[in-house]
């Protein structure tokens, strides 16, 4: 069983930077995957992000490439989501999730653990 805690997230300005932390309790392994997705009212939940614990490979949605950086701390069992150039529609929850093995990287339904999520609030 894996346990996800997230941490950061708040208030920024138009243009500001905010970073994301999500901390795994429990047996992690070589095949573990672990990312962002995200939520806004009235919307699904869409993947951000998501490094793989065996090469450090990672993916990112098109709307957070070259302003967002995943990375990660495999002693902590840690990944961050530093988020540069915010913009009023990166306005969401961000929910930490993780999977073991091969799925659709960019589905809800092919990660078996999640973060309670954080608020993310980008003003104009």
């Amino acid at each position: 069983q894996v346990q996800l805690v997230e941490s950061g997230g708040g208030l920024a300005q138009a243009g500001g930077s905010l970073t994301l932390s999500c901390e795994a309790s429990g047996r992690t392994r070589s095949s573990f995957y672990m990312g962002w997705f995200r939520q806004s009212p009235g919307h699904n939940r869409e993947f951000v992000a998501v490094v793989s614990w065996r090469d450090d490979r990672t993916i990112y949605a098109d709307f957070v490439k070259g302003r967002f950086t995943i990375s990660k701390d495999n002693a902590k069992n840690t990944v961050h989501l530093q988020m540069n150039s915010l913009k009023p529609e990166d306005t969401a929850v961000y929910y930490c999730a993780a999977r073991f093995g091969t799925g659709d990287t960019y589905a809800q339904l092919a990660y078996h653990y999640w973060g309670q999520g954080t608020q993310v609030t980008v003003s104009e």
